[in-house]
């Protein structure tokens, strides 16, 4: 496994401080990684990251997909529960879904939770509300299905759907009972397979001296343990079963959670004794600290503490999510802290030439992982204070040889947490964070009010431009087949055939022509592979406008950025010539870039200043001299009575929603701007109007309300 931390710059990041385009990047690679978790723990039983490690990318995907709705997709590992079942053993339709859990790790998540519950029941925050905590159990989910009182079938979750048939090894555990006097008629009992530490050491004992395989965690065992094809290979590992939950049930158990436990226990199954009930999100984080507490002792793992809702009406009401709950969440247990020395702290060089500093550490295990590398943030962070001086929240006074404790919890590679100024090593001097760029020596610059400093180098910072020319073959821009990630860092360093800049991929096979040494040749290629990647590249050159935009990897411009310029200049030479034409801050260009809803101020500066820098628009038009580049395809003309005008709307509207009223105005012919300029013809002011009404009463652009708008189109 590779030590974690290898990430540095690219997951490390935070997830509000993605663009579109690194966040369409960083994606599939962090779905691809879920969803082989997943495989690795559910179907595999041998998870090749730690519990605090999965719940991070998990929870990085998700807030990745949240950010940017448009990457979410019906195959995320987000939409989906656990992994398909194998296919050693014999398939088991749930009749009701075996779901997830969603997950919390503040305090104030939890309280977040409270209020969705009391929003969604239209309960005040003094109303009353009862829930259950519980421990959440380390363990293999396992449904059991009784008719008529007896043992009939047992099944593991699989993908929620559909499970795997483990009856037979199933019956050989102590826990699980083959008869029950008293229940329904039909009746699911849910809860967890596991194994206590003591059982789990003696186990690991007699593998060894077995020379058979020893299990990593208890969990792992027990997993393995329980999906055994021979059931009496399971009868003689030490299987532990709680139960907790239930499926389908032809009559009720109880009116509330604990009452339903209770029926549980009272028909003979093992149920955790440190359930209770809580009187709201402060009883419950009163529990969690006191399961918590309790932990070490228990003698059996836990990784959180889970909440439900008390009265079983309640949750009927509460109803699902496509894989969670909406009446549960599970409350983890922060990732494992270690302490250790910080050896180094490195710089790396990312896309937009932002210096990432990253710390080198004396390996450590945490969370089940060996860490190497932590993420340093930026040099205010290392610091503890600001440019001016003044100390920052969570900052730390960061030095070469100090102790530093890290932690996994909640993100994807491990950061500092903390450090022992007792143990600080005399002399250990401050970091001085470079000024000059590492990879090219060019002056490394912060803008105003950004804590990063970045290379000014542009594409001959050798760093950023092998990440731009990753970038420029990416699947939202050029999508080159044949020329990956691999490839461009072949060519950029190739001496006899290099690719330095993207106007290079266009000339590789003339280029190849008249080398020696033909590329055909070389190791990994092929006369059939070779002639593919030159046909590959000579099909893009005839390419949408709105894919070399995004292609050129200009800062801040993300994929649908780059689709709304195409579509409001439609060629190349309009937007070339209105984006070297702008002055940042002034005249019609800046104007007109501003006027279009989705470009702001940052992002227009992006634009002129990438367009105005000699070396990197020298590059830009030797791209586009090898290039045809495709006119965006418009509309045909629309006759309604805003066709043509630029529309900006303002304020609340209260018949429509935003996005509503700009889909209706795009159709009918109209433009919407997100800003108020001299070349806006409309403005729609709803409830609140501030600025831009303002603005517009100044330029003289006619102000009508929602009403007037409604009536002007039609309704």
């Amino acid at each position: 496994m590779v030590a974690a931390g290898g990430e540095a710059g690219r997951d490390g990041r935070p997830v509000e401080a993605l663009s579109a385009e690194e966040a369409r990047a960083e994606w599939p690679r962090l779905a691809a990684r879920v969803a082989r978790a997943n495989r690795a723990y559910h179907t595999e039983d041998a998870p090749e990251i730690s519990d605090a490690e999965y719940d991070a990318l998990k929870r990085r995907l998700a807030a990745i997909e949240a950010r940017f709705p448009d990457l979410a997709a019906a195959g995320s590992p987000t939409a989906e529960v656990g992994a398909a079942p194998s296919d050693t053993f014999a398939k088991v339709r749930h009749r009701v879904r075996m779901l997830s859990l969603e997950n919390a790790f503040e305090d104030e998540e939890v309280r977040d939770f409270d209020d969705r519950i009391r929003k969604y029941l239209n309960l005040n925050p003094d109303a009353a509300l009862i829930y259950t905590a519980e421990p959440k159990i380390d363990g293999l989910s396992l449904s059991l299905r009784y008719e008529g009182g007896r043992l009939v079938q047992a099944a593991t979750r699989g993908d929620g759907e559909t499970g795997e048939n483990v009856t037979a090894n199933a019956r050989t555990i102590a826990d699980i009972p083959q008869d029950i006097a008293g229940a329904p008629e039909v009746l699911e009992v849910r809860g967890e397979v596991y194994m206590g530490h003591a059982d789990f050491a003696a186990l690991n004992e007699r593998q060894a001296e077995a020379g058979d395989k020893v299990f990593a965690n208890p969990r792992n065992a027990a997993a393995g343990s329980l999906r055994q094809l021979d059931a009496t290979i399971t009868a003689a590992r030490p299987l532990r079963f709680f139960a907790y939950s239930w499926g389908e049930c032809s009559a009720s158990l109880a009116e509330t959670q604990m009452g339903a436990v209770g029926r549980l226990s009272a028909l003979g199954f093992q149920t955790n004794p440190l359930t209770r009930r809580c009187d709201g999100p402060d009883a419950l984080r009163a529990a969690y600290r006191e399961i918590e507490a309790l932990r070490a002792t228990l003698g059996y793992d836990i990784d959180g503490v889970v909440y439900k809702v008390d009265d079983l009406a309640l949750q009927a009401r509460l109803g699902f999510r496509s894989t969670t709950p909406r009446w549960a969440i599970a409350h983890k247990f922060p990732a494992e802290l270690a302490w250790t020395r910080l050896e180094a702290i490195d710089i790396q060089v990312g896309r937009t030439g932002a210096l990432s500093p990253v710390a080198r550490l004396l390996p450590v295990t945490v969370g089940g992982v060996v860490v190497s590398n932590a993420t340093l943030h930026n040099e205010d962070y290392i610091a503890g204070r600001d440019s001016r001086g003044a100390p920052i929240r969570d900052g730390k006074d960061i030095r070469v040889g100090d102790w530093v404790q890290v932690y996994r919890a909640g993100d994807v590679i491990p950061k500092v947490a903390d450090v022992d100024l007792a143990k600080r090593p005399e002399g250990a001097q401050p970091y001085d964070f470079p000024t000059r760029c590492p990879e090219c020596g060019s002056e490394a610059l912060r803008e105003e009010g950004d804590s990063v400093r970045r290379c000014t180098g542009g594409m001959i910072c050798p760093a950023q431009a092998v990440e731009k020319l990753k970038h420029f073959v990416s699947r939202g821009a050029f999508d080159i087949e044949g020329l990956g990630a691999k490839q461009i860092e072949m060519f950029f360093r190739d001496p006899s055939l290099p690719i330095r800049e993207p106007a290079d991929i266009f000339t590789l096979a003339e280029r190849d022509a008249a080398n020696l040494t033909k590329l055909k040749n070389r190791d990994g290629f092929g006369e059939k592979s070779v002639k593919n990647l030159f046909q590959a590249i000579e099909d893009r050159r005839k390419i949408e406008l709105r894919r070399v935009i995004f292609a050129l990897g200009i800062r801040h411009v993300g994929e649908s950025a780059a689709g709304l310029l195409a579509t409001h200049f439609g060629t190349w030479e309009a937007f070339e010539t209105a984006v070297s034409s702008a002055r940042i801050g002034a005249g019609p260009e800046w104007d007109d870039l501003l006027s279009i809803d989705g470009v702001g101020a940052v992002m227009a500066a992006s634009l002129v200043n990438a367009f105005h820098q000699e070396a990197e628009r020298a590059s830009i038009d030797r791209l586009a001299a090898r290039l045809d580049i495709q006119p965006a395809v418009r509309r045909g003309p629309v006759e309604s009575p805003v066709a043509g005008k630029t529309v900006v709307f303002t304020g609340t509207l209260e018949k429509m929603t935003r996005a509503e009223a700009k889909a209706r105005a795009e159709a009918l012919g109209a433009k919407v701007a997100g800003s108020v300029s001299a070349r806006t013809d409309l403005v729609v002011a709803g409830p609140g109007a501030g600025s831009k009404a303002k603005e517009a009463e100044r330029l003289g652009v006619e102000i009508i309300d929602e009403d007037a708008w409604l009536r002007l189109i039609g309704g």
